[in-house]
């Protein structure tokens, strides 16, 4: 499995017992989706194995509790500390109308309510407090936050995310 085909679940931040247990942050919203998976990926000495899920709990709201098999004591777990935990892109589930995966939309083009074409989004930057559309414009980036009140319309067939940005906002980079 490659990373290309997966998408990101969260981390092992820490070992929760003598038993080989860790715990997993999640990088959800909704923890309780991933209880009863069977298996992950775990990238392991940058490969994605796979590891096989004996049990799991949700621990303290977004730490899920895991028991791996064949990881049976705190040395075991010690070796996965800080390690990725992926799942295969197509176990996501399917969103509908304006709701989006950031992968899904790289490609798609930006049109805006007044401005029309802006470009084609590159890259989601979520590492600001605000994730922002990177697009490109006949190779000038544009930024433009990805706020509910500014996306009209996500439309998977035509690859097209509708905005509705403020006055100006467009021009700024132009």
């Amino acid at each position: 499995m490659k990373k290309e085909d997966c998408f990101y679940l969260g981390k092992i931040v820490s070992k929760f017992s003598f038993k080989g247990e860790v715990l997993i942050k999640l990088d959800t919203d909704e923890p309780e989706s991933y209880l009863k998976m069977e298996s992950v990926f775990v990238n392991y000495n940058k490969n994605l194995v796979p590891f096989f899920i004996e049990k799991s709990k949700l621990h303290k709201s977004d730490l899920l509790r895991v028991k791996f098999e064949d990881i049976d004591s705190e040395e075991d777990a010690d070796d996965l500390m800080k390690a990725e935990i992926y799942l295969p892109l197509d176990l996501l589930p399917k969103l509908e109308g304006n709701k989006f995966y950031f992968h899904e939309v790289i490609g798609f083009d930006i049109v805006d309510r007044a401005f029309g074409k802006v470009g084609t989004i590159t890259h989601i930057n979520d590492s600001t407090a605000q994730a922002l559309f990177e697009i490109d414009r006949d190779g000038v980036e544009i930024l433009i936050p990805m706020n509910d009140e500014f996306i009209d319309k996500v439309d998977r067939e035509q690859r097209t995310v509708f905005v509705n940005t403020p006055e100006g906002l467009i021009d700024l980079y132009l």
